[in-house]
């Protein structure tokens, strides 16, 4: 029985990528991605100058041959300031997303397959996360905690699991019940093995999907948390602080608001576009029928 399964899944999961690069949507997201994931891997070689180095006689220089994104009040170069920014938003948003994706799909795999008072239990907890204002708790938070990147992580954690715990209940209830999961139960399947061996590999997309959709959320929260000065503290290059510091200068130097605006609405399209690509591709009933 599990062979048959895993027979009839294989061609579809070899299509994916396929299926995704005939995807306008998709691969204008995922070019966005990839060009973000490398400005984030590359940026001690890629950077012209050091992110933090102030030359002050330089500050507020327009876009330049010597500067081609300008500078800042400081006469940091804004070019390596924001290469920098990449590398901390996306090491922020994907390290918590991250975390609490396997939290979450733990915890919903639990819930959805184990006893029905873990179930409720369970259930009780995502509920009265998801119910909380997640500005207000991320304010509470790094009030008590005091603003740092491990606080961010953790507020963003602690927000985003309840979602993916129930996505992930959901989809295990409903595929719990299948012929073949209660034809792998009579051959004598413990839950471990139906767990690891049918129901993981069916409820990753979806989760995969809002991932993907998350972490713009995250990358946006971050940069307002960091613009309000309770998130990543300066001199670190954050996209936030970037904006907050070119909104002080305004009327010096307009320049840095926009060019601190194009790469958060860059990756925030890069990301969306990605999911809903995604999203098209591992949807059996839609475009995803294209993998056959």
């Amino acid at each position: 029985m599990s062979s048959a399964v895993d027979d009839i899944t294989l061609p579809a999961r070899r299509g994916i990528g396929r299926a995704l690069l005939r995807d306008p949507m998709g691969l204008a997201g995922l070019v966005l991605v990839v060009a973000f994931l490398a400005m984030a891997l590359l940026a001690p070689w890629i950077a012209p100058y050091d992110p933090i180095a102030l030359n002050v006689k330089a500050k507020f220089q327009p876009p330049s041959a010597a500067h081609w994104a300008g500078t800042d009040h400081l006469g940091r170069d804004l070019l390596s300031r924001i290469i920098w920014g990449a590398r901390l938003a996306l090491g922020i948003s994907i390290t918590s997303v991250g975390i609490a994706g396997a939290l979450g799909l733990v915890l919903g795999l639990v819930a959805g397959y184990g006893p029905r008072w873990l179930d409720s239990a369970l259930v009780l907890v995502f509920d009265s996360m998801s119910s909380l204002p997640m500005i207000f708790f991320a304010l509470a938070v790094i009030t008590v905690l005091g603003p740092g990147t491990t606080t961010l992580i953790l507020v963003i954690v602690l927000v985003s699991f309840p979602s993916y715990a129930r996505l992930i209940r959901t989809q295990t209830l409903s595929l719990s019940g299948a012929d073949y999961i209660l034809a792998e139960r009579a051959m004598g399947a413990g839950p471990v093995r139906i767990i690891f061996r049918h129901l993981l590999p069916n409820v990753v997309g979806p989760m995969v999907i809002l991932i993907c959709m998350d972490i713009p959320v995250v990358i946006m929260l971050e940069a307002g948390l960091s613009y309000l000065n309770l998130g990543v503290k300066p001199p670190s290059p954050s996209w936030g602080n970037i904006l907050a510091e070119g909104y002080n200068s305004l009327r010096q130097a307009p320049h840095i608001v926009v060019i601190a605006g194009i790469p958060l609405v860059l990756a925030t399209l890069g990301f969306t576009f990605l999911g809903e690509g995604l999203r098209d591709v591992l949807d059996p009933r839609g475009a995803g029928r294209r993998w056959t």
